[in-house]
C-alpha cells in the first residue's frame, strides 16, 4: 500500500515536470521567453564578473566533446576488461552516443538561439536543451550505476552516488553560469537526460536478466 502510494506520487511529479517541459518548448518555439529565463537573466549577468566564473569555466570542460570522447572510450574499456562486463561497456558507450544524437535532434527541432556564443567553451549551434546537462547525466549516471552494482559497502555506494550527482549538477549549471545557456535549457537537459538514463538502465537490466535465464 505504501509502495503504491509512493509510486503514485513519483508518477504525478514526473507528469507535472513533463507538462512544464512541454510548456517551455511551446513557448520557445513560438519565440516567447519562459518567465524563469527572464527572471534569472539578471543573476547570470552579475556572475560573469564574479569569482565563480573561472571555476565553472573549468568544470564545464568535463562535459565537452574533447573530454567526454576519450573518457567514454577509456571507461568502456575499464568496464569491459577490468569489470568483465562487455554488455555494460556497450550500453555505457552506446547510451552516451545515442543521447548526444538525441540532443542534436531536439536542438534542431526547437531551434533556440543561445544567450551568447563561445567557441572556446564548446557553445555553438542551438541552445535547447543543454547537451552539457543531458549527456553527462547519461554518461556519468551510467558509470555510477555500473560501479555501484559491484560495491557492497553502503558508505562507498553513497559517496559514489553523491560524487557523480554533484559532478552532473555542476557541469550542467556551469552552462548557465558562463552564460551560454538559459536556465530552462539546463533544467530540460537534466530532465530529458534522466529519462534517457532510466531507460538505458532498464534496458540493461532486462537484457542482462534475459541472458542469465537463457
Amino acid at each position: 500500500m505504501v509502495e503504491n502510494k509512493r509510486k503514485s506520487i513519483i508518477f504525478l511529479l514526473f507528469f507535472i515536470v513533463l507538462v512544464v517541459l512541454l510548456i517551455w518548448i511551446l513557448q520557445i518555439v513560438n519565440d516567447s521567453v519562459p518567465y524563469i529565463d527572464r527572471w534569472t537573466r539578471g543573476l547570470v549577468e552579475t556572475l560573469g564578473d564574479s569569482a565563480a566564473y573561472q571555476p565553472f569555466r573549468f568544470i564545464t570542460e568535463l562535459g565537452s566533446r574533447s573530454f567526454l570522447f576519450p573518457f567514454v572510450i577509456m571507461m568502456a574499456i575499464v568496464l569491459w576488461v577490468l569489470i568483465k562486463d562487455m554488455f555494460a561497456a556497450l550500453v555505457f558507450a552506446g547510451g552516451t552516443l545515442a543521447t548526444h544524437l538525441l540532443n542534436i535532434f531536439i536542438k534542431n527541432v526547437v531551434n533556440r538561439e543561445r544567450p551568447s556564443i563561445s567557441v572556446a567553451a564548446n557553445a555553438e549551434g542551438y541552445s535547447f536543451p543543454s547537451g552539457h546537462a543531458m549527456i553527462p547525466m547519461v554518461c556519468y549516471g551510467l558509470l555510477a550505476y555500473f560501479l555501484v552494482k559491484r560495491m557492497k559497502l553502503k558508505l562507498a555506494i553513497l559517496m559514489t552516488q553523491v560524487f557523480f550527482a554533484l559532478v552532473i549538477f555542476l557541469i550542467g549549471i556551469s552552462r548557465y553560469v558562463i552564460n551560454v545557456h538559459y536556465i530552462t535549457d539546463v533544467m530540460a537537459g537534466f530532465v530529458i537526460g534522466f529519462i534517457c538514463l532510466v531507460g538505458f538502465i532498464y534496458f540493461y537490466e532486462f537484457v542482462h536478466k534475459y541472458w542469465s535465464q537463457s
